[in-house]
């Protein structure tokens, strides 16, 4: 399996750490348009980190065959990224979600969101998913933050259908040395969708191989509890 680790103790603290987050529509795609929340990125350094990645339309000589996903496969765990990183901990499960916390400092409550990691088709780990809570006063009921490998096309963006429902579009953000982030806003229909669904499917596809999309489930399973919470805690 190609090896694309993804250091989600940086990917999830900088989830965990949103400001109240903007909203942008994505009005050029064919499909049903779909808020996406916007936030800061953060701004590159001596290696480049924070830089958007290009689109990756380029060619490897002499490669062979890209299964679907192969080359967006996630290669590193969160027990081997956590290292000297920020400190986070699996709160509690609901289901096929988890509720992952990071820790703050005293006196402070800590930020949860939850979490699933999803395969393709194939069973290769492809995408990280973290679902969080905002403000009441927004009209977006809750986001969602999708990370992907680096080698995601990116004008391809991210397709979401919910138990086959019309498929809707989300853009990428930006790209930095975790991988491409696609941040998603889910008004309070969809998060009723959502809890009413029993899995949803997203579509990414490889850069090197745009014709082999991979397609990954994400179960819906435990969707209801895990929401119930993070929004619980975090609105007090």
């Amino acid at each position: 399996m190609p090896a694309f680790p993804f250091r989600l103790s940086a990917s999830l603290a900088l989830t965990l750490a949103l400001a109240t987050p903007a909203l942008a529509q994505d009005a050029d795609t064919p499909e049903t348009d779909a808020p996406a929340v916007e936030e800061t990125v953060p701004a590159p350094d001596a290696s480049g980190a924070g830089a958007p990645a290009a689109d990756g339309d380029a060619t490897a000589a002499g490669a062979g065959p890209v299964v679907p996903g192969g080359d967006l496969a996630v290669g590193q765990d969160v027990g081997e990224a956590l290292g000297g990183g920020p400190e986070i901990y699996v709160r509690e499960e609901h289901g096929s979600w988890q509720v992952r916390c990071l820790r703050a400092p005293e006196g402070q409550e800590d930020p949860c969101q939850l979490y699933q990691r999803l395969a393709d088709q194939n069973g290769n780990p492809t995408a990280d998913v973290n679902v969080f809570d905002v403000p009441d006063d927004s009209d977006i009921a809750v986001g969602a933050t999708i990370l992907t490998p680096l080698q995601t096309l990116l004008t391809a963006q991210v397709t979401m259908t919910i138990d086959g429902s019309a498929p809707r579009r989300y853009p990428f953000s930006f790209c930095d040395q975790s991988g491409c982030y696609s941040r998603m806003g889910f008004t309070a229909e969809d998060v009723a969708a959502l809890k009413r669904g029993s899995s949803a499917t997203l579509v990414v596809v490889p850069a090197l191989a745009p014709d082999q999309a991979a397609e990954l489930t994400m179960s819906l399973s435990g969707f209801t509890a895990g929401l119930a919470a993070i929004e619980l805690p975090n609105a007090e």
